[in-house]
């Protein structure tokens, strides 16, 4: 059982910065492909990254150029760097890993809640 926890979320102004931890219980980033979601209040859960099994790197139209996803292998940890934040950026945060072969399990994390505003 693969299990996530995010950390680092918190209040910052618009413009300013955050880096989100995503702490990962085992070696898996080669066969578990990692993302960030977020869900702000009333809408849906939305992707924002993924950093593939291979290392490629992909991200939604609303974050490119300013967040940035990355991993670090020996300590089992994926990371969200996010600049120049935005009010409509303030969501929950949450980090997915999905198996790359069968049964494709997923797991999420509990989610930290991101707050942009001055």
């Amino acid at each position: 059982q693969v299990q996530l926890v995010e950390s680092g979320g918190g209040l910052v102004q618009p413009g300013g910065s955050l880096r989100l931890a995503c702490a990962v219980s085992g070696s898996i980033f080669g066969t578990h492909a990692m993302g960030w979601y977020r869900q702000a209040p009333g809408r849906q859960r939305e992707w924002i990254a993924t950093i593939s099994s291979s290392g490629n790197k992909m991200y939604a139209d609303s974050v490119k150029g300013r967040f940035t996803v990355s991993r670090d292998e020996p300590n089992n940890a994926m990371y969200l760097q996010m600049n120049a934040l935005k009010p409509e950026d303030t969501a929950v945060y949450y980090c997915r890993a999905s198996q790359i072969f069968p049964p494709y399990q997923e797991f999420w994390g509990q989610g930290t809640q991101v707050t942009v505003s001055s």
